[in-house]
């Protein structure tokens, strides 16, 4: 299909189409604006038509392979001959948009591009080819971003899978990936996905957060910290729980950063995404299974595995199967100061699951001693959450005191109590400590760590450093 030229009777003239005589010159439009989707359409026709000229040009099978800066030179020659001889009007910045749109296509993720350098976004979700929304500070945005089609989309997400070694297709209409910069990649299509390709990346922040950015947003007090990293420092067996994008990793990797940097750390995840600034870590990533159905590595095994390599200390990245065993074991059995998260709602929900992903190893437990290995093994559930309003927050810490007949028990040390909603949504509520204070207080003195009496201590009031409104959470604390 040609591009109409300035001229053809009754037909508006696009941005990129040569001026009537007199006619001052276009402004730079590109498929990222406000244009129209005819717009987008024809621009995405041209950038088509530089790609395709581009591979026959420089006779490649696969311009992947090739280093940026040796095509770039090439793009911008075959835009420039490629609008000369179409006699299609580009300026400068249009000119370079394009460069920069096949250059994404070649090396990057397509449409995809711009969203993943923009660091206010932490989630890109890819509802079919040309439905596209983010997330920004905690909300849901629609953008107008999209691909050109369904294949377009697809070889999109197979560059991505292929790039870790996985691959998908009808015989495995689903994959969990990651970025080389270490963004979570999810990607299922037809015929599980009904409506076509649908891709989900949560991306990652290159500078790892630090305790002192929970306290900017509010996310949790002083005491609070105080408190967690007292916990690291007393080598206690912590669980952190919370929902899909409350902040469970971004915690987890705050906590691993006051630990010694004298000790050998071992973490084990299905996509590697810590960031565990120490010098002594051996990350361990599970694998899936090959396109015969073998070769699989789950994370159970690599745990096995993690036991006989000395760790001082072992970092799940999740639990949510049969490791839950394994993982209670090596808490249990010497590896103290161990940390792992799952899903769940609310910290004695959190327990709920471990129970349930013990059964999932099939070793005929009896309820009670299920729950005997829970309580020995665990010693503190951190509940975050992410609010109404799209800010995250440590609603509960937790210590796990024991049995009573066939109960856990446990208390809260420090809450979050929410008041209700104010201006624009925003959720109002403060953390307070309940008064109670720990049992393991007396192993944190053990350990040299002499918590002051007053940490625990519920004034009357809502104390300075609490606030009613919640500051503005950022996109990268998750």
């Amino acid at each position: 299909m040609s591009i109409p030229t300035a001229g053809e009777a009754g037909k508006p003239r696009l941005p990129w189409q040569a001026p009537s005589p007199g006619e001052a010159p276009p402004r730079p439009s590109g498929p990222n604006t406000q244009s129209t989707a005819a717009d987008q359409h024809y621009f995405q026709q041209i950038k088509g038509r530089v790609h395709r000229r581009l591979i026959e040009r420089l006779n490649l099978s696969n311009l992947e392979r090739v280093a940026r800066d040796q095509v770039v030179d090439a793009i911008r020659k075959v835009v420039h001959d490629l609008i000369s001889q179409e006699m299609i009007a580009l300026n400068f910045d249009e000119r370079e948009l394009l460069v920069v749109q096949v250059l994404d296509e070649i090396f990057g993720l397509g449409p995809l591009e711009p969203l993943m350098q923009d660091a206010d976004i932490s989630d890109i979700l890819v509802n079919t080819y040309k439905s596209i929304f983010i997330e920004r500070h905690g909300r849901l945005e629609k953008t107008d971003v999209r691909f050109q089609d369904d294949k377009h989309l697809l070889q999109v997400i197979d560059r991505i899978v292929s790039a870790v070694g996985r691959r998908i297709d009808d015989s495995q209409p689903m994959v969990d990936a990651r970025l080389p910069d270490g963004s979570r990649v999810n990607a299922i299509i037809k015929p599980l996905a009904i409506d076509g390709p649908h891709l989900s990346i949560r991306k990652f922040r290159r500078d790892a957060l630090a305790a002192e950015d929970l306290l900017r947003y509010e996310s949790a007090t002083e005491p609070m910290v105080e408190l967690l990293n007292g916990v690291i420092k007393a080598r206690l067996n912590v669980l952190i729980s919370g929902g899909t994008g409350a902040g469970k990793t971004t915690l987890l990797n705050i906590m691993s950063s006051f630990i010694p940097a004298t000790e050998r750390i071992v973490t084990i995840e299905d996509s590697a995404e810590l960031q565990l600034r120490q010098p002594h870590v051996v990350r361990l990533e599970t694998r899936p299974k090959n396109i015969e159905g073998t070769g699989e590595v789950p994370q159970r095994m690599l745990l096995v595995n993690a036991l006989r390599m000395r760790p001082d200390r072992i970092i799940m990245g999740e639990c949510r199967g049969p490791e839950a065993v394994d993982m209670l074991q090596a808490m249990n059995t010497g590896h103290d100061g161990s940390l792992t998260t799952l899903h769940a709602n609310a910290p004695r929900d959190a327990l709920s699951r471990l129970e349930t992903m013990i059964a999932m190893a099939s070793l005929d437990l009896p309820e009670k001693a299920m729950r005997q290995q829970i309580a020995n093994a665990i010693h503190v559930v951190i509940q975050v959450s992410r609010l109404g309003d799209g800010t995250r927050k440590i609603t509960n810490i937790s210590e796990i005191t024991g049995m009573e007949g066939d109960v856990i028990t446990m208390q809260d040390i420090f809450v979050f109590e929410r008041h209700g909603v104010g201006d624009g949504g925003a959720v109002m509520g403060h953390h307070k400590a309940t008064g109670i204070r720990p049992k393991f207080a007396d192993r944190l003195k053990a350990y040299g760590v002499d918590l002051a009496a007053m940490l625990f201590a519920n004034a009357d009031g809502h104390p300075a450093h609490e606030r009613g409104h919640a500051a503005a959470t950022p996109s990268w604390w998750r």
